[in-house]
């Protein structure tokens, strides 16, 4: 049977391999923002100070950052179908151990073990995508997924104390232990998708040409592909401006005199408005306009993070609109690019993507700590929001090189 290619036919089931993934990229986020709304009576019962709980908040994306390439490399050997299998029940078994923490050492291991199982959804999910999808139809494919996270997000902070709490008499562990089996629940559902004959059939006889060709994602060999070191720059500064502005935004909002719930409200904005613009941006963002779109999102993150600092809402509104519509999609097309780069293609794109997110969440970690330090010395945002806006400016360079190493390959 001939391997099946990127330009392979397509078929309705592809679709339904999408709503696999994005059920398991939606249990990711789920898990990521379980704990944000809960963390008062977590404090409280285990009898750990705010700076614990901050370091234990933080402890999965230093895993993370480490276990992102060999998980790349074992979703690569161990294909999509049972990685990202794995990946949920270990994401899984991370809330039920949190649930189960009767003080702060269990609870950080319970957390550092997600930076184990969401480095393989996180580079599972666009190998999936790469796979099934092509053309404009993949930027739209990546651009439903990525709505994941968020959705879980939206999901954990609008029902955990509204709903939840009070149904479960205030226990904090049953609710992190219902988010638990809702990722095994979404394991299970994927690998039910993926298991069905004419899928199966498809993902086995490429990842046995991948074996037979004897592609290897090793870094040293990814990192000499030309493009690639451009990328991994450039996932650092978008994770960084990202991570740090998503952190900070409704404190930087309350402190410039908003109430709490009026910052909550505002902060809710760039949320809303990326999840319309992952739906309607990576799918124009063909190769041919790829890296002006991209351009593009960099120039409206550095906007964004000038017009935020102003106080005038007018400003301050369409800042966080610019916001929204540059965190919706500037991962999305970075990772489509890596993935189509020569030399990468599906059968590499786990490692690939594995390199790219351990990378990436050195902006992660040091965004909002930048962020933070910077407020701490100067006793507002404004050094921060400067930083992220130069920042983004500079990314236009790696913009700008992958430009010129495109125009070499097309010449």
């Amino acid at each position: 049977m001939t391997p099946p290619t990127d330009a392979a036919l397509p078929t309705p089931l592809r679709w339904l391999v999408l709503f696999g993934v994005w059920v398991v990229y939606c249990c990711f986020g789920l898990t990521i923002a379980g704990l944000a709304p809960l963390i008062g009576p977590i404090t409280r019962d285990l009898g750990i100070s705010n700076t614990a709980m901050g370091g234990v908040l933080g402890i999965w994306q230093l895993v993370y950052i480490g276990a992102a390439i060999p998980c790349g490399a074992l979703l690569d050997r161990m294909g999509a179908r049972w990685a990202l299998l794995l990946g949920a029940m270990i994401i899984a078994a991370s809330g039920y151990l949190r649930g189960m923490a009767e003080g702060a050492t269990l609870l950080y291991l319970a957390v550092a073990l997600f930076g184990i199982g969401g480095p393989i959804v996180s580079a599972g999910a666009p190998k999936v995508i790469a796979r099934w999808f092509a053309g404009s139809e993949r930027g739209f494919a990546m651009g439903i997924y990525i709505t994941g996270p968020n959705i879980g997000g939206i999901i954990a902070f609008s029902l955990t104390n509204s709903v939840l709490m009070p149904a479960f008499g205030d226990d904090w562990r049953a609710v992190l232990w219902l988010w638990a089996t809702i990722s095994v629940a979404g394991g299970l559902l994927w690998l039910m998708i993926a298991s069905l004959p004419t899928i199966r059939a498809r993902d086995d006889a490429e990842e046995a040409a991948a074996r037979k060709d004897g592609q290897g994602g090793g870094v040293a060999e990814l990192l000499r592909i030309p493009a690639v070191p451009i990328i991994l720059v450039m996932s650092v500064g978008i994770f960084t401006y990202n991570h740090g502005l998503n952190n900070w935004l409704p404190e930087l909002l309350r402190v410039s005199g908003m109430t709490p719930a009026e910052a909550g409200y505002w902060a809710a904005v760039p949320t809303l408005i990326g999840i319309l613009g992952s739906l309607v941006i990576p799918r124009l963002a063909t190769p041919a306009r790829r890296l002006p779109i991209l351009a593009g999102l960099f120039v409206a993150a550095f906007l964004s993070c000038l017009l935020i600092g102003t106080v005038w809402q007018p400003s301050l509104m369409a800042g966080l609109v610019l916001q929204g519509i540059a965190r919706s999609s500037l991962m999305t097309i970075a990772i489509l690019i890596l993935v189509e780069t020569p030399g990468i293609g599906t059968r590499r794109a786990g490692a690939a993507s594995g390199l790219f997110f351990a990378a990436a969440e050195v902006g992660g970690a040091g965004g909002p700590f930048a962020l933070g330090m910077l407020y701490d010395m100067t006793g507002g945002f404004q050094a921060g929001l400067t930083l992220l806006a130069g920042l983004s400016a500079a990314m236009l360079i790696c913009v700008g090189l992958l430009y010129r190493l495109s125009r070499r390959q097309v010449a």
